[in-house]
């Protein structure tokens, strides 16, 4: 149970053991009405709401009188009908209802009230804001509104002609007209673009702020604290709902005045599966839903068209090796059986593995002779360039949406404190700057043992996905043993089944698919634990619960989805020993080796499924669940199709909004964008695999909150927030990881170092550069007679004189003086690997700051029309006036003198 709903249940326990009689009731409402807009101290008295039957108009947007617009819609359960509670719950959450819509309605909004017509117990309360309203609360949140046309000439961009393919037609969904526009002031009225006080304020707008007074108005006062907020009322199960209408229904276009139906011009250009290949129509995503909205598509539209350019040099990359794949010498080597035929490997484990012959890999190497090629280097360098492009340019379209939005010079109202954390404040402090006493819900130990706790917890569940890698990584020794027993043990690998299911590819295959499970239900859990854990720590505003949810839940999914990869990268088969003097993990298993081609393959398959499988079992979640809901809520409501429904009600049955809103959207992208950068190395189709995931996403997305959910509360934003430097700092690490795969997880530095220094004199015969004889030169001899006892395998027929066995390392052979310790070549390698990966770091570091340099994050076209802009406004609003001050000063100098004494005006004879 959170602590809201046992503020909850405490609050109703509470109030249970007061008076009822009506004097106290009469008392406690009297106290709490708040005089305000529109209601004088000496009129405060219990204000109602009107009462009307539905008028049978499904689709209309207004009260019954036609006029007056539907703003937004509470929904609440008639408290003499609920028979579940006892009554004086019932009568004391009624009070409080009351109380609230009287305060509304003190503010000036006005409400007007209708059962429902599927639902007796349902009551819904329809919410208009008169213009006097809109204009006060228009000019309190600093809302931006326009002056005049924009008259700055645009030019069109030379690739107009091509982008125009992919636009949704103008003559559907037009262009928005542009504004000048400045805060809006109603001493400035007339300096406004006002042609029709219907449609100045746009509906977005209206709801917007509509949702800043019922999150501001009060409804009780308890021990001189006083309760207000919609949300707190909606957590206590007063209202059960709380939403803006959307417009029309999403397959029917309306032919009401005043009523464009952009929900159903949406759902046709831009949710609608077969509108993939076009443009988003972002400025009816923003006019229809808002600027947080539209800029998460923004962002999530530019990520996928940038993906473009990488899915195709990726797709490049992979086709290269594809096609080299034939020419790869070392594979060549491990499938011949004059060379891999006569290796024979030592067991990987100790008494149940045997030994095996290196042509049973030959279709691995194969494999991984597409991924582990020169283009790979490539694709690694170009990516950490890539990301640097992608940010940079990012900012750039970002400050071109803020220019175009109106947020360049976005004030936000001040944020105010979250209902949850006011219910606590019972310790008085005194503010350092005010010097003036104010309530807090904890004192400064309190706070240091909430911040201890949540730290705690975090890092409890952290290593909780530590210890699930550990069990993952014990499974793959285990099962190693048992698939070397089972799988076919002739030496030789002749059964089909053996080239292609290996111990090796079957311990690899089934721990990714159990590591990727174990990933979604920790996942499940814990989302609800990161809510808890934040909402113990009680934030202050909801930017401080936010940006504390994200960086747990980002920290969380971090470590979660990336752990198992960083293992198999950078610890896998890296502490083996050899087999001699082999590693085991708590003294009982030994540690995992890799393919004799690397674990960079094993890396890959890990990725894919990841990839694959979330990307998969999230569009579940978007798309079934919320279908399958609101389509069970269709057939328990048998009667619907019997009676005329409105449009509150039709969207009251719609799947709620949650209250972290796009939360989970930017946390699933930002994932895949972690996986797209972090090891792009191991995995070129990473980009396309995303590009693909991503052009499903987008109209997913948007087919969801267009045809499934209820409209969304419009919101202001700037940027995307802190996913942001989020991005930014996985840009960072991803340099380091893909040199570290190349380096350590890829065989590409040992082959160029056997190329270029030991396939030629003096450490090789050959007299050219040449791949030939790097098999033989990698796989290190053993005498079989050096096993130890625990570690001896059983020994099978076939094996005839055999008295060696090789094993993947670098080390001198029996009976040199320094047997079995790593030999130059090591060390050559060693070498390499560390001086690769400084130069590529200070490659594409410097490349990186270069781009960033060179990159302004403000276009020059957009410093000109915010310069233009401003330069107007000045000119509206200031100028202007001084003018009309001075006309009005001239008239008063004429009045005065018009007004004075003959004996001082002049005579004229």
């Amino acid at each position: 149970m959170t602590a809201e709903n046992q503020d909850v249940l405490l609050e109703v326990e509470e109030e249970e053991e007061e008076e009822e009689d009506g004097e106290v009731v009469l008392e406690e409402l009297a106290q709490t009405i708040v005089p305000s807009y529109g209601t004088a101290p000496d009129q405060q008295k219990l204000h109602t709401s009107e009462w009307a039957e539905f008028d049978q108009k499904p689709d209309s947007l207004f009260f019954n009188d036609g006029q007056r617009r539907i703003d937004f819609v509470l929904v609440y359960e008639d408290e003499s009908k609920n028979e579940n509670r006892k009554k004086s719950v019932n009568k004391k959450q009624m009070r409080k209802r009351q109380a609230y819509e009287s305060n509304l309605i003190s503010n000036g909004l006005q409400l007007e009230a209708t059962r429902s017509v599927l639902d007796e117990k349902l009551n819904f309360v329809k919410v208009h804001a008169p213009w006097e309203v809109l204009c006060t609360y228009a000019e309190v949140m600093h809302i931006k509104l326009p002056l005049q046309p924009n008259d700055l000439k645009t030019r069109d961009s030379a690739f107009n002609w091509f982008s125009r393919l992919f636009r949704v037609d103008e003559n559907i969904i037009k262009p928005e007209q542009e504004f000048f526009t400045a805060p809006f002031e109603k001493a400035r009225l007339s300096d406004f673009y006002i042609q029709d006080k219907d449609i100045f304020f746009n509906p977005a707008t209206r709801s917007r702020i509509v949702h800043f007074i019922l999150s501001r108005v009060e409804y009780a006062v308890r021990d001189n604290v006083k309760k207000f907020g919609i949300n707190k009322l909606l957590d206590s199960g007063i209202y059960k709902a709380a939403f803006p209408l959307h417009d029309s229904r999403f397959n029917r276009q309306l032919d009401v005045p005043n009523c464009p139906s952009e929900r159903y011009l949406l759902y046709k250009e831009w949710a609608h599966p077969l509108s993939f290949y076009k443009l988003q129509p972002l400025d009816l995503v923003r006019k229809y839903y808002g600027e947080k909205i539209g800029i998460y598509f923004a962002w999530l539209g530019f990520y996928t068209q940038m993906l473009i350019v990488a899915a195709i040099v990726g797709l490049a990359c992979f086709l290269y090796g594809y096609i080299t794949k034939d020419n790869c010498t070392w594979s060549q080597e491990v499938c011949d059986p004059n060379i891999g035929g006569n290796i024979i490997m030592c067991p990987q484990c100790d008494q149940e593995c045997t030994y095996w012959n290196l042509t049973i890999t030959c279709e691995s190497s194969k494999k991984l002779c597409i991924f582990d090629s020169f283009g790979t280097l490539v694709f690694a360098v170009f990516m950490g360039i890539w990301v640097t492009l992608f940010l940079e340019f990012w900012k750039r379209r970002q400050a071109e949406l803020e220019y175009e939005w109106d947020t360049v010079e976005f004030l936000e109202q001040e944020e105010h404190i979250r209902p949850e954390y006011e219910a606590r404040c019972t310790h008085v402090v005194t503010n350092e700057i005010t010097q003036q006493e104010e309530h807090v819900p904890y004192t400064a130990f309190g706070k240091c043992v909430r911040m201890t706790f949540g730290i705690s917890a975090v890092l409890f569940w952290i290593l909780l996905i530590v210890a699930s890698v550990i069990g993952i990584i014990v499974y793959r020794l285990s099962v190693f043993l048992v698939f070397s027993a089972k799988l076919p043990r002739h030496i030789n690998g002749t059964e089909a089944i053996q080239k292609y299911l290996t111990p090796q590819a079957a311990t690899s295959v089934t721990a990714s698919i159990i590591s990727f499970i174990i990933i979604m239900i920790l996942n499940i859990i814990y989302e609800k634990v990161a809510i808890m854990i934040t909402d113990f720590e009680l934030p202050r505003t909801q930017t401080d619960y936010e940006n504390s949810l994200t960086m747990k839940m980002f920290l969380f999914q971090f470590v979660n989805y990336y752990s198992s990869c960083f293992y198999i990268a950078f610890f896998k088969g890296k502490f083996v020993g050899f087999p001699g003097d082999p590693v085991y993990w708590l003294g009982k298993y030994r540690n995992e080796e890799c393919d004799p081609g690397g674990c960079l393959l094993e890396l890959t398959t890990q990725l894919t499924i990841i990839m694959g499988g979330k990307a998969i079992w999230n569009n579940i979640q978007e798309v079934l669940l919320p279908w399958v809901k609101n389509l069970i809520g269709r057939c328990c409501s048998a009667a619907r199709s019997e009676k005329t429904i409105p449009r509150w009600e039709q969207d009251y049955h719609l799947q709620p909004v949650g209250k972290l809103g796009l939360f989970y959207e930017y946390l699933e992208m930002v994932i895949q964008f972690g996986f797209v950068t972090l090891f792009v190395a191991s995995f070129p189709l990473a980009p396309l695999l995303a590009l693909v995931n991503n052009l499903l996403e987008i109209r997913v997305d948007a087919w969801k909150i267009t045809t499934q959910f209820r409209r969304m509360v419009p919101q202001k934003a700037q940027d995307i927030g802190a996913w942001q430097p989020i991005m930014q700092g996985i840009a960072i690490l991803a340099v380091v990881t893909n040199a570290m795969i190349i380096a350590f997880t890829s065989d590409m530095i040992p082959r160029l170092v056997y190329y270029w220094s030991f396939s030629v004199p003096p450490y090789g015969d050959h007299s050219s550069y040449t791949m030939k004889g790097y098999i033989n030169n990698t796989l290190s001899v053993f005498n079989i007679l050096d096993f130890k006892n625990e570690s001896k395998p059983v020994p099978l027929p076939g094996l005839g004189n055999q008295t060696t066995c090789r094993y993947r390392d670098f080390r001198y052979p029996p009976g040199h003086q320094h047997q079995y310790e790593h030999n130059i070549y090591y060390w050559h390698v060693i070498a390499a690997k560390l001086s690769f990966i400084i130069v590529m770091e200070h490659v594409i570091y410097c490349v990186k700051f270069i781009v960033s340099y060179v990159i302004p994050d403000v276009s020059q076209k957009t410093k000109s029309k915010i310069k233009r802009e401003k330069y107007l406004t000045q000119t509206l609003l200031h100028e202007n006036h001084l003018k009309v001050m001075k006309k009005n000063m001239g008239k008063i100098a004429d009045r005065i003198w018009k007004g004075a004494d003959g004996t001082f005006r002049p005579k004229f004879d």
